[in-house]
C-alpha cells in the first residue's frame, strides 16, 4: 500500500527490491565498494557543470551554419518560438533551474530519503536526470525552449538534488573514522562529472551531426541511456551499515572532541539551532566567493592576460583581432578545465585533511586563505604572472570543492548520524542562494566598470576586495560555531525506536562480520570501473590546460 509522507509529496511504499531493509550489509561485505557506488552517480549528475557546451551548437539548431537571430524577440516569445534560435543567454538559464531545484528538491525530500534509504533515492534520481534528458530531447526537436526547461532544468534538477545527497548519510555511517574522507570521495566526483562529460558531448554531438541537425538531441539520448546504466549500477550498489556497526577494533577516540557530538538531534529541530543557521552562511559565503569565479573564469583570463596568453605581452584585448580572440578562448577553455580539476582534487584533499584537523579548522584555513588569495590576485595580475595567477585561481577552487565536501561531516560531528543526509539537503539551499549571489556580484560588477571606462585587465580588481570582504563574513560566522545545545539531543531510547530496534539493541555493537574491508578483487573492479572515465578526462583537461603556458 502507498502513503503520502508528511515531509513531502514522495511515495513511501512497502517492500520491494528498492526497500531499505534489502539493502542491509551482511558478514562479508565490503565498505569499500560503497564510495564507487556514489561515484557512479555523481559522475553523472556532475554533468551539470559541463552543460555549457551544448549552448553554441543549440544557438543555431535552426540556422545550423549561423544563429537565425530575431532581435526583437522577448524571453516569453522565445519560450514558445519554432523559427528563431535561441540566444545562449537564455540558455544558460539551465544553470539557475539546475542549482536551484538541487537545492530545493533535497530540503524537500531529505526526510523521505533518510527513510526510503540510499537504494530508492538513487533510483528517483536517475528516472529524474535521465528523464529529464530524454524530455529536453523532444523540446529541441520540437524547438519548445520551455520544455527543454522542464525536462532538463526543473525535472533534472530534482535528479540532481536527489542523486546528490543519496549517498552522504549513509557514507558517514560506513565511515566514522574516516568522515571527511568518506563524503569528499563521493561529492567529488560531482565536480568530475563535466570532465567526463563535456568531451564525451563533444565527441557525440560530432558524430551525430549532419547536414540538418546540430547533432544536439541525439547526444541528449545516448547520454542519458549512458548515465542511466550507470546510475542504476550505483543505486543497487548501496548497502548500509546495521544498527550499531562499527569497523572491526575500531572505538570512538577516548579523548572526546567537543566539536564532535556523539549524540543525534532530529530533522525538525535542526534548523532551529544557531549551529545549522551559522554553517549555512558558513557555506552560502564560501560558495559565492567561488561560484562566481567559476562562471567568469574563461573572459577574466582573457580580459586580463589578452595578448600575453599568445606571446604579444604589449596586446591589450580590444587590440587583439578576431582571429587571434579565438586563439585565447581556447587557451582559456584550458584554464577553466585546470579550475575543474582542482575544484575536484580539493573535495577529497580537504575533506580528508579535515579528519586530521577538525571541520572548523579546515573552514578557518578556507577563509583565511581565501581572503590572502583574493586580495593578492589583481598583484599576481598586474605583476603578468600567469603562472601565480593560475595557482592562485586553482587553489581558491581546491576550497569551494572543498567546502562541499567537508560540509557533510561538519554536520555529522554537529548533530549527529542518524539524519545527516536530511540536514544536509536542506543546507544545500546555501547553494541555491549562492548560485544567485556570486554570479550576480561578479557580473554586475564587471558591467558597472566597462561602462565607466576602466581597462579590462583591471576590470576584477574590485571584485577580488569584495569577494574578499564576504570571505570576511564566512569567516566569522564560523568561529561562532560551537557544541549544540544539549537540550536539543535526541534521547537514546528515540534513536533505538528509528532504528527499528529494542532499547536493548543499543548496548552491543561491533563490525557483524563486516570489518574496515580493504581493495579486494571486487573493490578493486569497480574503482576501476569508475576511475578509468574520470582518468580520461583529467587526461583530456591537461593537455587542454598546458596550453596556458
Amino acid at each position: 500500500m502507498t502513503t503520502i509522507s508528511s515531509a513531502g509529496a514522495m511515495p513511501r511504499t512497502g517492500g520491494g527490491i528498492l526497500a531499505k531493509e534489502r539493502t542491509i550489509a551482511t558478514a562479508g561485505f565490503n565498505r569499500w565498494l560503497v564510495p564507487p557506488a556514489a561515484l557512479c552517480i555523481h559522475l553523472c549528475i556532475g554533468m551539470a557543470y559541463g552543460f555549457s557546451v551544448f549552448w553554441l551548437p543549440l544557438s543555431r539548431a535552426i540556422g545550423l551554419t549561423a544563429p537565425k537571430a530575431c532581435p526583437d524577440m522577448t524571453l516569453v516569445q522565445e519560450l514558445f518560438t519554432t523559427t528563431c534560435d535561441w540566444k545562449v543567454a537564455s540558455l544558460g538559464w539551465m544553470y539557475t533551474l539546475f542549482f536551484v531545484f538541487l537545492g530545493v528538491s533535497a530540503a524537500i525530500w531529505g526526510g523521505w530519503l533518510e527513510r526510503v534509504g540510499p537504494r530508492k533515492a538513487g533510483f528517483v534520481a536517475a528516472l529524474c536526470w535521465c528523464g529529464g534528458l530524454f524530455l529536453g530531447a523532444i523540446g529541441i526537436i520540437t524547438h519548445q525552449l520551455w520544455l527543454m526547461w522542464l525536462g532538463s532544468g526543473v525535472i533534472g534538477g530534482v535528479g540532481l538534488g536527489l542523486g546528490y545527497i543519496s549517498p552522504v548519510s549513509t557514507l558517514v555511517k560506513w565511515f566514522p573514522d574516516r568522515r571527511g574522507m568518506a563524503t569528499g570521495m563521493a561529492i567529488m566526483g560531482f565536480g568530475g562529472g563535466a570532465m567526463i562529460g563535456a568531451p564525451l558531448a563533444n565527441l557525440l554531438m560530432n558524430y551525430f551531426k549532419t547536414p540538418t541537425s546540430v547533432g544536439v538531441w541525439e547526444t541528449f539520448v545516448a547520454m542519458g541511456v549512458i548515465y542511466f546504466v550507470f546510475m542504476m549500477i550505483g543505486a543497487f550498489r548501496y548497502r548500509i551499515p546495521p544498527a550499531g556497526w562499527r569497523p572491526e577494533g575500531w572505538t570512538p577516540p577516548a579523548k572526546a572532541n567537543a566539536m564532535i557530538s556523539r549524540y543525534n538531534v532530529h530533522l525538525k529541530d535542526a534548523h532551529k539551532t544557531p549551529q545549522f543557521w551559522l554553517i549555512w552562511w558558513v557555506l552560502c559565503l564560501n560558495v559565492s566567493a567561488g561560484i562566481g569565479v567559476i562562471g567568469m573564469a574563461s573572459p577574466m583570463l582573457q580580459e586580463i592576460f589578452a595578448g600575453k596568453l599568445i606571446g604579444l605581452p604589449d596586446v591589450g584585448f580590444n587590440a587583439l583581432t578576431a582571429a587571434q580572440k579565438a586563439t585565447i578562448a581556447g587557451i582559456a577553455a584550458g584554464f577553466t578545465g585546470l579550475l575543474s580539476l582542482f575544484n575536484i582534487g580539493g573535495r577529497f584533499f580537504w575533506a580528508s585533511l579535515s579528519d586530521k584537523i577538525g571541520r572548523k579548522n579546515t573552514y578557518y584555513t578556507f577563509f583565511i586563505l581565501g581572503i590572502a588569495l583574493y586580495a593578492l590576485a589583481p598583484t599576481f595580475a598586474a605583476m603578468g604572472s600567469k603562472l601565480l595567477f593560475v595557482l592562485g585561481f586553482g587553489i581558491i577552487l581546491s576550497m569551494y570543492g572543498g567546502g562541499f565536501a567537508t560540509v557533510p561531516a561538519y554536520l555529522a560531528d554537529m548533530f549527529g548520524t542518524q539524519y545527516v543526509g536530511a540536514i544536509h539537503g536542506r543546507l544545500l539551499t546555501a547553494w541555491s542562494t549562492a548560485g544567485i549571489i556570486g554570479p550576480v556580484v561578479v557580473n554586475y560588477i564587471r558591467e558597472f566598470q566597462l561602462a565607466a571606462g576602466v581597462p579590462r585587465d583591471q576590470l576584477y580588481n574590485t571584485t577580488m576586495y569584495i569577494l574578499c570582504a564576504m570571505l570576511i563574513a564566512g569567516l566569522i560566522c564560523n568561529y561562532l560555531i560551537k557544541p549544540v545545545d544539549p537540550k536539543w539531543h535526541m534521547s537514546e531510547a528515540a534513536v533505538a525506536n528509528l532504528q527499528a530496534a529494542s532499547a536493548s539493541a543499543l548496548g552491543p555493537s561491533g563490525s557483524f562480520g563486516i570489518g574496515f574491508g580493504g581493495l579486494d578483487a571486487r573493490a578493486a573492479l569497480f574503482w576501476a570501473f569508475v576511475g578509468l572515465p574520470l582518468a580520461w578526462g583529467v587526461w583530456i583537461t591537461l593537455q587542454s590546460a598546458a596550453k596556458i603556458f
